[in-house]
């Protein structure tokens, strides 16, 4: 039996790494893979690659719906809130662009992910 020692090494990772900078690790890969796809730009068609990030990104923000509305959650109730609101506004936004591909309309997502990911961090978000 072979091991893929990448995926090894992404498994432990994944065991250590704290609850919040998990989070982060996560929105800034999703926020890396739109890019990727964004410098990488093959037409306003939807590829292989665009659609994996699309899908990348829509599991992520489905991890976090789920975790926000479970009622033991420890953020306050309002803030809760208003990144629910913003996930909607990122699954909207995946939709859209599924059905009709711009390089430019990655831009919001690419920014809410690595400001999110900053603001888990405790780091100054960027404008």
């Amino acid at each position: 039996m072979s091991t893929n020692p990448i995926k090894a090494y992404e498994n432990v990772e994944r065991a250590t790494i704290p609850g919040r900078e998990l989070e982060a690790s996560v929105l800034i890969r999703a926020a890396a893979l739109l890019k990727h796809c964004q410098d990488n730009w093959k037409g306003d068609i939807l590829d292989d690659n665009l659609r994996d990030a699309l899908v990348y990104n829509q599991k992520v923000w489905s991890i976090f719906q789920g975790e926000l509305v479970r009622p033991d959650h420890p953020l306050p109730l309002s803030l809760r809130q208003d990144i629910l609101r913003l996930s909607l506004f990122i699954d909207q936004r995946i939709l859209d662009i599924m059905a009709s591909p711009s390089p430019e309309k990655l831009n919001v997502i690419i920014q809410i992910n690595q400001n999110l990911a900053a603001g888990l961090r405790g780091l100054p978000q960027s404008s």
